[in-house]
């Protein structure tokens, strides 16, 4: 459609009409043709790709994050970078302690960097692609332990490359301790993460670490689920 046709139907002036569509064409939503009309672009292609992607993940994912939680005993997260976003895209509640609730939902997104899903997966992505998806980000100090400024994160990141996998120390939420582990694709690029999670009066960030050996043999089978080859 054309700019004037784009304004008609959002009942809105051509001006605010266009910096709606350079906003979509930035992102590859759009596309404008050499005749000056709008046209649907490559970033929607990308976008049905990425969410048919995270529905084969929970898919291949999901008989081995039960198994998880049985194992282990606390709540097991999936969650995958879609688009600008880390997504929960699978959760298996822990029964114990039931009378505090997770604040995590599937389908929400998770923070990028006050959480041991979204830095475990930052971590490990091309030092261009991280830097794109932070330039979006406020930092806030949410707790003591927030890594609230870019320099003491990428400082927590290339100790995350190191070991091989994140914690959250009460960095969003005081009272939540998690552990997470890198998934790979078939490309060998970490394209999701698991985690093991509990709030601290179940079970302190050092007990949970304890669960890395069968958190990381998870994360392998689902990695070779994704046709990863260790």
């Amino acid at each position: 459609m054309s700019l004037s046709d784009a304004a008609e139907l959002l009942d809105v002036h051509k001006s605010t009409a266009l910096r709606i569509l350079q906003t979509l064409e930035a992102a590859r939503f759009v596309r404008k043709t050499g005749a000056g009309t709008y046209v649907f672009g490559s970033g929607l292609i990308e976008l049905s790709e990425l969410t048919l992607g995270s529905m084969d993940l929970r898919q291949h994912a999901g008989g081995l994050l039960r198994d998880l939680q049985r194992r282990t005993g606390h709540t097991v997260h999936l969650a995958q970078l879609i688009g600008d976003e880390i997504i929960y895209v699978d959760k298996v509640d822990s029964p114990a302690f039931q009378a505090v609730q997770l604040p995590s939902r599937v389908g929400h997104a998770v923070s990028i960097y006050a959480s041991a899903v979204g830095k475990v997966i930052l971590a490990y992505l091309p030092r261009q692609e991280r830097d794109r998806l932070l330039s979006h980000v406020v930092f806030e100090r949410y707790t003591p332990t927030t890594f609230a400024d870019r320099d003491s994160l990428e400082v927590e990141l290339a100790g995350i490359r190191q070991r091989g996998w994140a914690v959250d120390n009460g960095e969003h939420d005081s009272y939540v301790m998690c552990v997470a582990v890198p998934v790979r694709d078939s490309r060998g690029q970490t394209v999701a993460a698991i985690s093991v999670t509990a709030i601290e009066v179940v079970a302190t960030l050092a007990k949970l670490e304890e669960n890395l050996p069968l958190l990381f043999a998870t994360a392998r089978d689902v990695s070779a689920e994704m046709g990863h080859s260790a």
